[in-house]
């Protein structure tokens, strides 16, 4: 969830000093664009992946700490939950055949990180949200041992000053209060980076936003909460209303939520920062001595560390990130739509999807997103959320069409067409894209699977909470044998 933070509490005087702190970074971001201080390689990507732990008995096993320290690496980072790992994986180019190369080394690293997780008796899970998870009792028992989390909690409760209200709709609905944020750590995601220039920056982001809901349709993965069937892609709500900071006469006034999907198409990652700086709240007012402008006037970088620690308490689907590597200044736009999983070559085969679609619609001359209302975007976000493989989209030119149509006419072309520009490997591209050229024939994705397995289960006289749990223990079976989602039997 972000840097970690120094301070075990804040003062007023703090928050006044971090507002003017922001507000300066800003400036210099400002000044830096227009001088064209940044790197102006694209096309390479990094990647997050958030991980569950659970014991022998599918149960979420509330030990990372101890597992991190057992298998000690630096890749490995903790999360808001006990029960969660994060796995953050080099940036490299996107071509030739890397993407294959990535794959081989994922699935290297994570059997490793599994093998010594079952050291300790855990396994390693990649799902959107763990179905064998129970409502946390009051407070902070999912809590990592980590400043960062119990300061956010404090904030976000504080500016609500009263329960965090989750009503999820579905099948069969959800609705629970909660007196922290602790069930954001349900949520458990894919985060796609993409370094591009400067120039382009706001195409790209565009391009994520009109991509969002094709991305869902073809990726949910958790369709389960606390026993209860819920959305196709029940994260994306559940990580809204568990961060949400907003009292209920605040969202009656459109105030913006933490986890925002946006408001507008933009014209520049500028556009981007100046809304998190005019429209967010500090959460985590934590200052350094660094004068941006100082660094400029001596030709440094500067690190810009409140800004970007602004920006990493907003949980927009589509971030702009400002980074520093080998002491020069690149941007990246953060996918995080998508939901962990289900297996290593199906998080791959959405990579590759979402690559190859985004650099093909980014170069079009009349691109998409001059054809298509924002709210048309943020509509296709939610719809296939809530419905999965059995959402319709608004697309230019086709009006309203099932999401395997979509796919299969109009963005696997695409996608193909990226990839090839990119210099991806005929091999690679075929892998990758066959994988979603199948899911769309199938009408299968991990959500689908789930949900057909369960109920499959539930006929063969298991009642809910035994369905899940062997439901889980299947999917963990083909998720580390690394099949792809569509070849799985149901049960």
């Amino acid at each position: 969830m972000g840097r970690d933070v120094t301070a075990k509490s804040y003062t007023r005087s703090d928050h006044t000093r971090y507002r003017r702190a922001v507000q300066r970074d800003l400036d210099a971001l400002e000044q830096m664009l227009e001088d064209r201080s940044f790197v102006e390689d694209e096309w390479r990507t990094g990647l997050e992946i958030e991980l569950n732990l659970v014991e022998q008995d599918l149960s979420p096993a509330m030990k990372n700490a101890e597992v991190l320290e057992h298998i000690d690496d630096m890749r490995y980072q903790t999360e808001l939950g006990r029960f969660n790992i994060e796995l953050n994986v080099e940036p490299r180019r996107i071509d030739g055949q890397s993407l294959l190369q990535l794959e081989s080394a994922l699935r290297k690293n994570l059997n490793r990180a599994r093998d010594r997780a079952g050291d300790l008796g855990a396994d390693i899970v990649m799902i959107g949200i763990l179905p064998t998870l129970e409502p946390p009792e009051p407070g902070r028992s999912w809590f990592s041992e980590n400043d960062r989390y119990r300061l956010l909690d404090e904030a976000i409760l504080s500016a609500r000053r009263e329960d965090i209200l989750i009503d999820i709709p579905g099948p069969e609905r959800l609705r629970m209060t909660s007196d922290t944020i602790a069930l954001e750590a349900a949520c458990t995601s894919v985060q796609l980076h993409l370094q591009v220039r400067p120039g382009s920056f706001a195409r790209y982001w565009n391009a994520a936003q009109v991509l969002a809901g094709p991305q869902l349709a073809v990726g949910a993965n958790s369709p389960y909460l606390f026993g209860h069937q819920l959305m196709a892609e029940t994260r994306t709500e559940l990580f809204l209303q568990s961060t949400d900071l907003r009292a209920p006469e605040l969202r009656n006034q459109d105030v913006r939520p933490l986890v925002p999907f946006g408001d507008r198409w933009i014209n520049s990652i500028f556009d981007l920062f100046e809304e998190n700086v005019r429209y967010y709240p500090t959460l985590l007012p934590e200052t350094t001595e660094e004068d941006p402008f100082a660094v400029l006037d001596a030709d440094g970088t500067p690190e810009l560390s409140e800004l970007r620690l602004h920006n990493g308490t907003i949980y927009r689907w589509n971030r702009p990130i400002y980074d520093v590597s080998d002491g020069r200044p690149h941007l990246r736009v953060e996918n995080r739509v998508l939901p962990a999983g289900p297996t290593v070559v199906d998080v791959l085969a959405n990579a590759a999807f979402f690559y190859g679609v985004a650099v093909e619609m980014v170069l079009d001359e009349r691109p998409l997103w001059s054809r298509m209302s924002f709210e048309a975007a943020r509509e296709n976000f939610h719809a296939a959320a809530r419905d999965g493989v059995e959402s319709r989209l608004y697309w230019p030119g086709a009006g309203k069409v099932d999401w395997d149509e979509l796919v299969l006419r109009r963005l696997l072309p695409m996608a193909q067409a990226g990839l090839e520009r990119l210099g991806v490997a005929t091999e690679a591209s075929d892998r990758y894209l066959e994988i979603i050229e199948s899911r769309a024939k199938l009408r299968v994705n991990g959500a689908s699977w789930q949900v057909a397995a369960t109920q499959a289960l539930e006929r063969r006289g298991l009642d809910r909470p035994a369905a899940l749990r062997q439901m889980l223990r299947e999917y963990v079976g083909h998720m580390h044998a690394n099949d792809p989602v569509h070849t799985w039997p149901v049960p």
